[in-house]
């Protein structure tokens, strides 16, 4: 599952950038979302059928907290923000890999102030030379 998990984000973030880049300008953007969001989710009912978990679906909804709340929204932040990006002209090579390196540097101090995670010298290294690798990207 470790390797699967990742797999899964790279292939799937493939045919979202895909898709991203390829919607039609002249499509307003959250008729885009919704359907996207109705796929989704009747793709969610059907994976619910088959995953199976100690809790029921009535138990889970019960235990749900902020965070699925604040999933909803930063899901459409990033959707529209993605396709706002394509539609200002951002190449699918670029703007994704701008906007990627720039989340990875932000979740820096996330990572250590929140989570308590380590930031060892060569994490230091790594990031200066994503820093960098903006930089250069950029010109």
């Amino acid at each position: 599952m470790y390797v699967f998990s990742i797999v899964m984000i790279v292939a799937s973030n493939i045919l979202y950038h895909i898709a991203q880049k390829s919607t039609p300008d002249k499509i307003n953007p959250f008729v885009s979302l919704t359907v996207t969001y109705l796929v989704a989710a009747a793709l969610s009912v059907v994976a619910l059928l088959f995953y199976k978990t100690d809790k029921g679906v009535l138990e889970s909804l019960q235990s749900l907290n902020w965070t699925a709340f604040l999933l909803g929204i930063s899901i459409l932040g990033l959707e529209f923000g993605f396709l706002a990006a394509y539609r200002a002209g951002w190449n699918i090579s670029v703007g994704s890999l701008v906007a990627n390196i720039a989340l990875a540097i932000a979740l820096i101090p996330v990572g250590i102030m929140i989570y308590k995670e380590a930031f060892e010298v060569n994490k230091i290294f790594g990031a200066v030379l994503c820093i960098a690798g903006l930089i250069l990207i950029n010109r």
